[in-house]
């Protein structure tokens, strides 16, 4: 591990060890200087006076926040946050001195909160015009106002219109999440000084569970990075005396070393948050990852005791079900939940256009991870992936059952453990050169077995069709003639 590492590690084990004597301050506001403090504290470890930046973006995108007109306000903050992230990442154009790799992610999760908030101010002015609108249409109808609605307004709606600075950064540098994240949103950041449920959580309990498995991942990092270290694929030697198949295979366990590296750093940030009790809530507000309750909840506060809770809503990654899932789609949709959260609400469903939302939502996430051309390659790469193997579920996996199902899956699963990997290894290599040169050695062997397959399913599908459709037909034309018989004999009688 680097020293960058090791510091990091150590910031997350010292959030994690304060958070249970956070909670027990009682006076919320004092909890919430402290909080942010520590944030801050840990912001100039991990940064020095990188933090700098942090700081900067914040208090410009708070302003925006404030004091630009929510009907443009979620346009102007989300340009500010994203424009500052191409300035820090480009600061050495500027003859300023290189940041420190958790730097850019203290910025990465940034971006995402003063933006969210942004966001979530303009959603929240939406629905008070629409009320607002029905009100004046039905004094309009009917002389009187009536009490029933058709948008339902919150007081959390309300209080957003009259966010203020300090607030802000309150919520942007609390040192629950300020270092890798995850991502939440600010109702969830209210709710941890204005609910009790953090006092009925079951956080060490959860925090201890937790901190099993980030062991176990750090451990099988650490030994399995000695072995296959990414550098090597960078080496001479590995162009040179190394077989065609053993550098295809490389890919397994470079993403391997990947995946167990972001799981211990992900399962850590985690653990600061349920040591906290931050983001528990009652299991019957139905809570979803990285948007919290999807129900009224506010009631259950007068019970708190009485409930069961979890910790649901800053989960960002189900680590067994990406490793247990058979397919790729499925493993995306449990990697990075509380960031996927985010880009679905604020870009995919937000941008005008039906057909390239998908398209912009991946290049939005692309950038958000940086400009390298590692990051395109991967993530660009996955919708293609994704559409071949939705082709072949429907022609081999969709109908199939018992032992056949069983192989079928099985096969599915290794097919996409090979496209994380060898897309996952451009990430990775991060250059265009590197990659190419990665990808030219191994004769490009997966982009060529994909096209051969999409042209394979492609025309099995299409005869699959064409011999549905002779099958319709025959089966309307047995049903014509037994009707003629039918018709016949009727009329014999």
């Amino acid at each position: 591990m680097s020293l960058d590492d090791v510091i990091y590690v150590i910031c997350l084990l010292g959030c994690i060890g304060v958070g249970h004597y956070i909670k027990k301050i009682s006076d919320e506001t004092q909890r919430k200087f402290i909080s942010t403090g520590l944030g801050l504290l840990v912001v100039f470890i991990a940064s020095g006076y990188h933090a700098l930046h942090c700081i900067t973006s914040t208090v410009v995108g708070a302003l925006a926040v404030i004091y630009v007109h929510p009907s443009q306000g979620h346009l102007i903050t989300f340009c500010i946050m994203f424009g500052y992230l191409v300035f820090f990442r480009l600061v050495h154009w500027f003859g300023l001195p290189n940041y420190p790799g958790h730097t850019n992610m203290v910025q990465m999760i940034l971006t995402l909160k003063v933006s969210g908030v942004a966001f979530e101010k303009t959603a929240a002015w939406k629905k008070l015009r629409q009320r607002d609108k029905e009100i004046a249409e039905r004094k309009t109808a009917e002389g009187t106002t009536s009490s029933e609605q058709l948008v339902e307004i919150t007081d959390y709606d309300v209080e957003l219109q009259n966010i203020g600075f300090v607030e802000i950064f309150h919520y942007c540098f609390n040192y629950i999440g300020v270092l890798t994240g995850p991502y939440y949103r600010y109702r969830t950041y209210l709710d941890y000084f204005d609910m009790p449920f953090k006092d009925y959580a079951p956080h060490i309990a959860a925090t201890i569970e937790k901190l099993k498995y980030a062991g176990l991942y750090c451990s099988l990092y650490l030994v399995a990075n000695y072995i296959w270290p990414l550098e090597y694929a960078l080496s001479d030697e590995f162009y040179k005396e190394r077989s065609f198949i053993y550098r295809l295979m490389y890919v397994w366990p470079t993403f391997f070393v990947f995946r167990m590296r972001i799981y211990t750093g992900l399962t850590l940030s985690e653990c600061v948050c349920t040591m906290a009790g931050f983001g528990a809530y009652p299991d019957d507000a139905d809570v979803a990852n990285g948007e919290g309750p999807r129900k009224q909840y506010a009631h259950l506060k007068r019970d708190a005791e009485k409930h069961s809770y979890n910790f649901t809503t800053i989960v960002n990654t189900r680590v067994r079900s990406v490793e247990t899932c058979w397919t790729f789609r499925e493993g995306m949709k449990h990697w990075n939940i509380c960031i996927q959260y985010w880009l679905a609400v604020n870009v995919y469903k937000l941008f005008p256009s039906k057909k390239y939302r998908t398209i912009v939502t991946l290049l939005c996430s692309a950038f958000w991870h940086g400009f390298r051309p590692g990051h395109y390659f991967c993530i660009m790469g996955a919708p293609f992936y994704v559409s071949l193997e939705d082709m072949w579920n429907k022609l081999v996996r969709k109908d199939t059952v018992g032992l056949q199902r069983q192989i079928i899956d099985v096969i599915f699963w290794i097919a996409k453990f090979f496209a994380f990997s060898y897309l996952g290894i451009a990430f990775l290599l991060a250059s265009f050169t590197n990659i190419w040169t990665f990808y030219s050695s191994v004769y490009h062997i997966g982009y060529v077995g994909w096209f051969v397959m999409m042209a394979l399913g492609v025309y099995l599908t299409k005869i699959k069709k064409a011999a549905e459709k002779r099958r319709q037909q025959k089966d309307m034309n047995e049903a014509n003639v037994a009707n003629a018989e039918k018709e016949i004999l009727i009329k014999a009688e």
